[in-house]
C-alpha cells in the first residue's frame, strides 16, 4: 500500500503524485490519496481510471478524501487492459491543467503571467501550477513561447523561474518576445532563455505540430 498525502496541494500536484505512485507500483497494488477538496477527487479518479485501475472514493471528515486505487485488478468480469495491469496514459485527465496527450512535435505559448480570467491572484497561482505540470510530462514540449505578459515570467524573481529552468536543462527552448521585454523595461533582467521577434514566433508557431495555450 503507499500513501499519497496531497492534502493542501493545489491543481494539479495531486495528479502527478498519484501517476508517480502508480509507476512505483510496478504493475499492481494499491494506492490511498488523501486530498482536501471534490476537484481532486475527480481529477485524481479520471487519471487512475483511465490507466485502467478500479478507483472509489469516501469522504473521512470536512475538507478531507481519500481515494483508493486498485492497480492491476482488472475489470469487474476479470480482465483489464492487458490482463489487468494498469496503462500509464497521457491524457487529458485534469479539469485546470494541460493537456498532456503525445501528438509529437509540441510547442507551448504563454501570452500572460495569469491563467485565465477574473480574479489576477488566481490567474497566477494558475499559471504557476500550470508550467509546474509543464515540467512534469513524459513527453516535454521542444518550444516554449512568451510574449506580452508571458515575458514577466522568464526574468529574475519569476516565481516560475526555478521551473523554467528546470525545462531548460532538460532541452526545452525558451523564446521570450524582445519587443515585449523593451516594452515592460526587463529586458537586461532576462534570466533564461533567449530573445526572440516576431517573425521566429510565427514560424515556430506555424511549424508545430500542435500548440498549447493555458
Amino acid at each position: 500500500m503507499i500513501t499519497v498525502n496531497a492534502m493542501g496541494d493545489v491543481c494539479p500536484i495531486p495528479v502527478i503524485k498519484t501517476r508517480k505512485a502508480i509507476g512505483e507500483l510496478g504493475g499492481s497494488g494499491q494506492i490511498e490519496v488523501l486530498v482536501d477538496n471534490e476537484t481532486a477527487v475527480r481529477n485524481v479518479t479520471k487519471m487512475a481510471e483511465s490507466s485502467g485501475a478500479a478507483v472509489s472514493a469516501e469522504k473521512l471528515g470536512e475538507g478531507k478524501y481519500r481515494v483508493n486505487i486498485t492497480v492491476g485488478a482488472g475489470t469487474e468480469d476479470g480482465a483489464g487492459p492487458e490482463e489487468g495491469k494498469a496503462q500509464i496514459t497521457e491524457d487529458k485527465v485534469c479539469e485546470c491543467g494541460a493537456d498532456t496527450a503525445d501528438h509529437g512535435h509540441t510547442v507551448v505559448v504563454v501570452p500572460s503571467d495569469k491563467m485565465g480570467n477574473g480574479d489576477d491572484e488566481l490567474g497566477h497561482i494558475l499559471m504557476k501550477s500550470f508550467l509546474f505540470a509543464v515540467t512534469q510530462l513524459d513527453e516535454l514540449p521542444e518550444k516554449m513561447v512568451f510574449y506580452n505578459g508571458g515575458a514577466k515570467l522568464t526574468v529574475e524573481d519569476s516565481p516560475a523561474l526555478e521551473d523554467l529552468k528546470s525545462l531548460e536543462e532538460q532541452g526545452v527552448e525558451i523564446m521570450t518576445c524582445g519587443t515585449c521585454l523593451d516594452f515592460y523595461g526587463i529586458k537586461d533582467k532576462l534570466a533564461v532563455g533567449t530573445v526572440t521577434n516576431m517573425y521566429s514566433i510565427v514560424e515556430t508557431m506555424q511549424q508545430a505540430g500542435r500548440v498549447i495555450r493555458p
